[in-house]
């Protein structure tokens, strides 16, 4: 790792996305605090056009500058969505320089935005790693977390409505079942007393004979009326005398 100046008011250090350039002392806003520099690329020449790497850095049509030396601590500066620096292009006097744009606190990572054209062709098919958007994505989990809690929550309301609605109907049914059998206990009271007769063969008031039941006189057999029976004593006293 190259050799920093004391005076230099920023250290190569480790970041989310590998190596990154960080603050070491307060740096306040407008402050420049490093050029980008390297080759400089001629995009006329076939040789210099087909070279590829992810530290070019193009100031206008024609000229680039590979600023993938590692004299160069500029290329540690990392890409961010909201950064704190950005990039002061001269194209005429072929420099970039970095210069803060907010006021940087020791410790604070510096960062500046590459470009849509960068964005595009290197974070977006793996996913930018910048604070702003990890906020975002921790956001859109815990957005996600919460819906799902949400829809939980809602199906067990749902499950414990539908089930206090089937014990409701178990207790109305067993309610009806009860109100019939008592419905049919009294009916069948009702009807014992127009009989005479309650349920269990009992009479009304301890009496067996049923209320308007008109009892059969039964005559013996050989029994006389009284009066045959009293004729015939008299005239049998009748003859004793004569």
């Amino acid at each position: 790792m190259p050799a920093i100046p004391a005076n230099k008011p920023y250290r190569v250090g480790r970041s989310r996305t590998g190596l990154g350039l960080f603050a070491t002392q307060p740096i306040k806003k407008g402050t420049k605090i490093i050029r980008y520099f390297g080759r400089l690329l001629d995009s006329r020449k076939k040789k210099d056009d087909a070279i590829e790497n992810k530290y070019l850095f193009e100031l206008n049509d024609r000229w680039t500058i590979d600023g993938s030396m590692r004299k160069n601590l500029a290329r540690y500066i990392n890409h961010a969505c909201k950064p704190n620096a950005e990039s002061d292009v001269r194209p005429r006097k072929r420099t970039v320089i970095i210069r803060a744009i907010k006021n940087i606190e020791p410790g604070e990572e510096i960062n500046y935005d590459y470009g849509t054209d960068y964005f595009k062709a290197y974070l977006k098919p793996i996913g930018c790693k910048c604070d702003a958007c990890e906020k975002k994505r921790k956001k859109k989990r815990a957005e996600a977390r919460a819906e799902k809690l949400r829809l939980k929550a809602k199906a067990e309301r749902k499950a414990q409505k539908a089930a206090e609605k089937l014990a409701g109907g178990k207790d109305a049914a067993k309610k009806k079942a009860g109100a019939a059998k008592g419905n049919g206990a009294a009916k069948a009271n009702g009807e014992a007393k127009a009989n005479g007769k309650l349920p269990n063969g009992e009479g009304l008031n301890g009496h067996g004979a049923a209320l308007g039941a008109k009892p059969t006189a039964r005559k013996a057999r050989g029994a006389k009326p009284a009066i045959v029976a009293e004729t015939q004593a008299t005239e049998q006293q009748s003859h004793a005398s004569a």
